[in-house]
């Protein structure tokens, strides 16, 4: 038998049958903990249900091996300040389902824990697309791929603006110098959204496809609420 109580991140949710629904929470003692919550449907509960938002949980299971549930209350209603603000909402869901497919059940990480707080952070900076781009390369780096573009880049002098690229064989590739200068400052949206392609890209290669799980629609909804 377990049962304990903590504070997490809900990263998903999904409906389970007419009153309950299966949720992921990613908590500060156990990591990312899948379980049921019934009456889910319920007015109280269901605005609770927000994705990002911050819950306490009581997890009750028989069996390390079997599914439990969760008993929630709200710790912190972080998403509904976002209800009128489609991008920033969008890249909560984005964020949040990163979370999701990046880590794994009931492994303690509190520096994920850690970083989800800094995201809520981040959200009210003025450059916060800038500094959610270094969000995820962050989150990338815990979870134990660490793009360290200064050492895969070349540079060029053009119109004598230091210019960055990276090359093979097959693919020359622009480089924004934020990522490169670890500018916090960026606030062109083309740079900004070819940043975003650039993470994009290396998540899907050298993340994603090595390990059979295919690239977040959530993520590419979140791009094209920007363009």
């Amino acid at each position: 038998m377990m049962n304990w109580d903590d504070k997490g991140f809900l990263i998903s949710k999904n409906k389970y049958n007419e009153n309950s629904s299966i949720a992921e929470i990613f908590t500060e003692e156990y990591g990312k903990i899948t379980g049921i919550i019934f009456g889910a449907t319920s007015k109280k509960i269901k605005n609770y249900l927000q994705i990002g938002n911050h819950l306490h949980v009581n997890y009750i299971s028989k069996s390390e091996d079997k599914i439990g549930y969760f008993k929630i209350e709200i710790f912190e209603a972080l998403s509904p300040f976002y209800f009128d603000n489609s991008k920033k909402l969008s890249c909560i869901i984005s964020a949040m389902n990163l979370i999701k497919i990046l880590t794994a059940e009931q492994q303690k990480n509190k520096k994920i824990y850690d970083l989800i707080k800094k995201f809520y952070h981040i959200l009210k900076s003025k450059n916060w697309i800038n500094n959610y781009i270094f969000w995820e390369l962050d989150l990338f780096k815990i979870v134990g791929y660490d793009l360290e573009l200064k050492d895969l880049v070349n540079k060029k002098k053009v119109n004598n603006e230091i210019q960055y690229y990276a090359q093979s064989a097959t693919e020359y590739k622009s480089v924004p110098n934020f990522l490169i200068d670890k500018n916090n400052n960026e606030n062109d949206l083309n740079n900004l959204l070819k940043g975003l392609k650039l993470v994009g890209d290396y998540l899907e290669k050298t993340i994603l496809k090595p390990n059979n799980i295919n690239y977040p629609l959530s993520r590419r909804q979140f791009i094209n609420n920007l363009k």
